[in-house]
């Protein structure tokens, strides 16, 4: 204790008396005496003022006499001693502690030692005496608290004991990794408690407001989850059954990457069922991170606090606790460390939890199988987020815009909802066009910062407005084709032939006619340089087809159906395994197509219940088609020598014609010999290629 000498004018500092008394009890029975008390003097002359023995402190009246301020030290405790039952702590901690005692179940026995530990945390000159008892194990501070509180050890003991409600609840843990002062052996449930227990006329919610929260209300609604639709139909009424029933070791595990709208759930899951959601801070209330550890106190708190109330507890980020290990260094999690502990709680547990991760790779499988529950969050199917967009940002946003920002597969509520409060927030400054642009551009830059692809401008798969199956050639009647899937709403089709002829167009015009949404996935969409990435996202291309009820085009599709015989690593078998499991699952309607049809798997082929050839246009369909483009692009009738030019193109495609239509854009077509001159060179590009492979 360091030495100060007090001005003359300063106050003497004022001790409560149950302060007083637990100082003295310091001096005399615990014989800190020798440590306050020197031989000419004190160590503390802060300390002798607060114990009204200024007329020994020097200079003063009196020459200083140990033994005789020892003797008045042990007088002044002998006396305060006897009138101990009177004595107690401050009203408003007082009051606060009842509180606790109803709500957590505490003992006498444990409020004395809660009124202890909040005191010692705020009351710095029993904190700097109690230092001079040195580094305690906890057998010391079970017998220090015993003689400080006149509490037969033995019970002490049992109140710190692991299985005590100071330590369940969370309010006092003892400090049982290695020798420490005082102060530091008994850990509060925060660094803030023992001043807010002690000066604020506090509600239970408060006093852990630095671990546990109430959240605020839901932005989605049920119907924005329609994609994990068969999850949330055995999710919901099993909470309602748990909260209706009490059921103990209620746990959820919500996973999938961020922005995906997970907290979001959990808020409409609690107000669906009417209860209060608490979140488990993952930072303190100046705003720095809070250990895993901590947040595991705070919710072993907050499930003693709300185990009478209709509730609901959430952990999100979970990886602070599951996966905050180093596998390369061998250190192990926080839940690892603590296992036994955490299994117990994960089974007795009395308020329901929602725990939620971004990831659940990494997390050990023994934690894995004891959530009743584990559920992905992807990110939600077209349909929901078109939804979401509307309901969000539907007043800044026209609808046609809304549509193809729906486009976008990456595109997780959070970024939404972020983007559309900012823009909503300069509203008034930008104007409704300039609104729109920015907003795409907030959610343009999120989306290249994460790693996706950027908004699309125009949608790549609308069809030509003079488009018509009648204009395609191919092997089958497209046209009882489609009217055989409008009813069936299932099949397996796959389309090859050369590029430009149709393939992608007819499976879009296919999707119109059913009225469903096209999915369309390309090599490049579901390829992965992770290993079982491909395979994975395959899996998640049919799933979320399934659950959007959409027609799912998979384009390239010889990049995943190659000849296993031909194969020579293994992901390549995996790979051709993994998408014939998913074709003969898939409820719904599957396009395949490809330009080589050569070296597709022979076991894959069987599965198609169509093999469909598209070919380059029939004379007769490349005269017709090239006056209905002369009547879109307001040209006059073609003459019968522009029809003879046309109908002579061998290789000539509807895609040519599509391609000629988007060069008028910037070199417009003048006239019916411009666009046949255009159709040409289109097809000789294509012929050239021909003759450049090989050799003269």
């Amino acid at each position: 204790m360091s030495r100060r000498r007090p001005t003359p004018c300063a106050a003497a500092p004022v001790l409560i008396p149950i302060v007083r008394l637990w100082i003295l009890r310091l001096l005399v029975p615990l014989g800190l005496h020798r440590e306050f008390i020197m031989k000419h003097d004190f160590n503390s002359d802060t300390l002798a003022e607060a114990l009204d023995l200024q007329e020994w402190i020097q200079p003063g009246p009196k020459e200083f006499n140990s033994l005789a301020v020892r003797a008045q030290v042990r007088k002044a405790h002998d006396a305060l001693a006897a009138t101990a039952g009177t004595l107690d702590v401050p009203e408003r901690l007082s009051d606060n502690i009842s509180r606790l005692k109803g709500l957590v179940g505490l003992s006498d026995t444990d409020c004395r030692i809660l009124e202890f530990a909040v005191l010692i945390h705020s009351e710095r000159l029993l904190d700097d005496l109690a230092d001079n008892l040195g580094n305690l194990s906890t057998a010391k501070v079970c017998h220090i608290l015993s003689v400080l509180l006149d509490i037969p050890e033995r019970d002490v003991r049992s109140a710190l004991g692991t299985q005590g409600v100071l330590a369940r609840s969370g309010l006092v843990a003892m400090g049982r990794h290695g020798a420490t002062v005082l102060r530091s052996k008994l850990t509060l449930l925060s660094d803030r408690f023992a001043d807010t227990i002690a000066s604020t006329d506090a509600d239970p919610v408060s006093l852990l407001r630095d671990t546990v929260s109430l959240t605020t209300p839901a932005t989605l609604s049920i119907v924005d989850y329609a994609h994990i639709c068969p999850s949330l139909d055995v999710l919901r009424p099993y909470l309602k059954r748990s909260v209706a029933t009490a059921r103990v070791g209620v746990n959820i595990f919500l996973h999938g990457e961020p922005g995906t709208g997970k907290s979001q759930l959990a808020k409409v899951l609690a107000q669906e069922l009417g209860c209060e959601l608490f979140e488990v801070a993952s930072e303190d209330t100046d705003g720095d991170a809070v250990n895993g550890a901590l947040r595991l106190r705070a919710f072993r708190a907050a499930q003693s606090f709300f185990a009478q109330r209709r509730a609901l507890i959430l952990f999100d980020e979970v990886e602070d606790v599951f996966n905050d290990g180093d596998s390369v260094f061998g250190r192990k999690s926080t839940a690892q460390t603590r296992k036994a502990w955490l299994n117990r709680m994960l089974e007795e547990n009395v308020v329901p939890t929602l725990w939620l991760s971004n990831s659940i790779r990494g997390i050990d499988p023994a934690f894995i199988r004891r959530f009743d529950m584990v559920i992905e969050v992807p990110v939600p199917a077209k349909t929901q987020r078109q939804r979401i967009l509307t309901t969000v940002c539907g007043s800044l946003v026209p609808p046609r815009v809304v549509q193809r920002i729906a486009e976008a597969e990456s595109l997780a509520p959070a970024v939404v909802t972020r983007a559309a409060d900012v823009v909503r927030s300069i509203h008034a400054e930008l104007g409704e066009r300039a609104s729109a642009a920015a907003f795409e551009l907030l959610i343009d830059n999120t989306l290249e910062a994460q790693g996706h692809p950027r908004l699309r401008r125009q949608d790549p798969h609308e069809l030509p407005q003079v488009y018509d199956p009648a204009f395609i050639h191919a092997d089958a009647d497209l046209a009882a084709v489609g009217q055989g899937l409008l009813q069936s709403r299932a099949g397996r089709l796959c389309l090859f032939g050369p590029p430009g002829t149709g393939k992608t167009a007819y499976a879009r015009w296919i999707a119109t006619q059913m009225g469903i949404p096209l999915a369309v996935k390309r090599a490049s969409d579901l390829m992965s340089m992770w290993v079982g990435g491909s395979e994975k996202n395959i899996a998640t291309a049919f799933r979320e087809a399934e659950q959007e009820g959409a027609l799912l085009l998979i384009d390239e599709v010889d990049s995943f159906l190659q000849d296993r015989r031909q194969a020579q690593r293994g992901w390549e078998v995996t790979l051709v395994n993994e998408m014939l499991t998913q074709m003969e699952s898939f409820p719904g309607v599957l396009i395949a197509s490809t330009n080589l049809m050569e070296g597709l798997d022979q076991a894959a082929l069987r599965r198609f219940d169509l093999k469909v050839k598209f070919d380059y246009l029939r004379p007769t369909q490349a005269a017709e088609l090239l006056s209905r483009y002369c009547v879109a692009l307001s040209l006059v009738a073609p003459p019968p020598e522009d029809l003879t030019r046309v109908m002579r193109l061998s290789t000539l495609t509807p895609g040519d014609f599509a391609a000629v239509v988007r060069q008028s854009r910037f070199r417009p077509v003048s006239s019916v010999s411009s666009l046949v001159s255009a159709l040409e060179t289109e097809c000789a590009l294509k012929q050239g290629t021909k003759r450049a492979i090989g050799f003269y």
